[in-house]
């Protein structure tokens, strides 16, 4: 078959006479200057030059536990392993919140979920317009209902299709795992994670002990609101005793002395205790956010709340000195000059 030649016109001025093929060639450059000036500058990969930063959410509080607003960043001082650290980064609240709202729906919650959506709704009511929000849903699978966006819309329609698995298992473990690695790992700024759920897994690859590293390696506070189980209320009280006298916070200023550095012994501690409930304790903890326990008809009042402390998060970042990616684990603490207050903060990172 004889080729066609017609896609070669460029290169057939090679057999042109000198003069003619110079002329062709300065032509071809000056097009190729002229598109490259038009062109938009080439963008700068932001996550590669903050890629040691480490970010560190901070709540202060008083004796009262009122929040402390618009402190300035010299009344703060960051330690990691001990060692004082240059605060290079400061927000105190002006940045836009991320937040995602996780709801066990599994069989557990059909005689409640009607109160968790009411509440949810008014929680997202107290959003900013420039917040965004993601709706989460899990039970034998979990289901990303909208995407992480502050269109209200969205989030109404999420809720609007909130409703009970149709089969048995919650997989809690995995839907957190994916949530914190996949959606808010990478994005830069103020973030968290209100977990409502009554602390049990049934089908997750995830073990509790996995996720309890990863979320304390993770810059997201998670708020976990336990909640009674539908059995539990059926057939009396349990181990806790007496039904929920309503919301009870439990605020966290700093790392449980039993709790070593590492990951070895977070997941055997709580064992022969309900691990559900020691799970949301935990996950609250590691990450400087709050634990809630309660009954659904108190979830407006404990979401009121959670905005409120949101409202009044700061963040500090600081690039560590002579980083080494060994995979070890950096304990972080956080001190304010001012008397007879609390601080809850991230307690640790993972260098690599």
């Amino acid at each position: 078959m004889r080729p066609d030649f017609k896609h070669f016109r460029i290169l057939d001025g090679l057999l042109w006479p000198a003069p003619q093929r110079f002329g062709l060639w300065f032509a071809v450059i000056l097009l190729m200057a002229i598109a490259v000036h038009g062109q938009e500058p080439p963008v700068v990969d932001t996550l590669s030059i903050d890629t040691n930063l480490i970010s560190v959410p901070v709540i202060v509080s008083d004796r009262d536990n009122r929040y402390v607003p618009d402190l300035k960043i010299d009344a703060f001082k960051l330690f990691d392993n001990h060692v004082e650290q240059k605060i290079t980064y400061f927000d105190t609240g002006e940045e836009p919140l991320n937040v995602v709202l996780m709801l066990d729906t599994s069989l557990s919650t059909s005689g409640v979920l009607d109160d968790i959506k009411k509440a949810a709704k008014e929680f997202l009511k107290d959003l900013r317009p420039q917040d965004r929000a993601m709706i989460v849903t899990f039970d034998w699978q979990f289901q990303k209902l909208s995407d992480l966006t502050n269109n209200r819309k969205q989030w109404d329609e999420a809720i609007k299709h909130t409703k009970v698995g149709k089969y048995a298992g919650t997989v809690l473990h995995d839907a957190l795992m994916d949530i914190s690695k996949n959606v808010l790992q990478p994005i830069r700024g103020r973030k968290a994670i209100i977990l409502l759920s009554d602390g049990e897994d049934h089908g997750s690859v995830v073990t509790a002990e996995d996720l309890l590293k990863a979320e304390s390696e993770a810059d997201a506070m998670i708020y976990s609101i336990y909640y009674q189980p539908e059995m539990q209320r059926m057939f009396g009280p349990g181990r806790h005793g007496g039904g929920f006298p309503g919301r009870r916070p439990f605020p966290f200023a700093q790392a449980s002395p039993q709790r070593p550095g590492g990951p070895q012994g977070r997941g055997r501690r709580g064992r022969g205790h309900d691990e559900g409930i020691q799970l949301m304790h935990d996950l609250a903890d590691v990450t400087g956010g709050r634990f809630y326990e309660g009954e659904t008809k108190n979830l407006k009042e404990t979401f009121t709340l959670i905005a409120e402390e949101l409202r009044h998060q700061y963040r500090l970042g600081f690039y560590p000195g002579d980083l080494k990616r060994d995979g070890a684990i950096h304990s972080l603490s956080v001190k304010v000059n001012l008397p007879d207050v609390s601080v809850r903060s991230r307690h640790e990172y993972v260098a690599k």
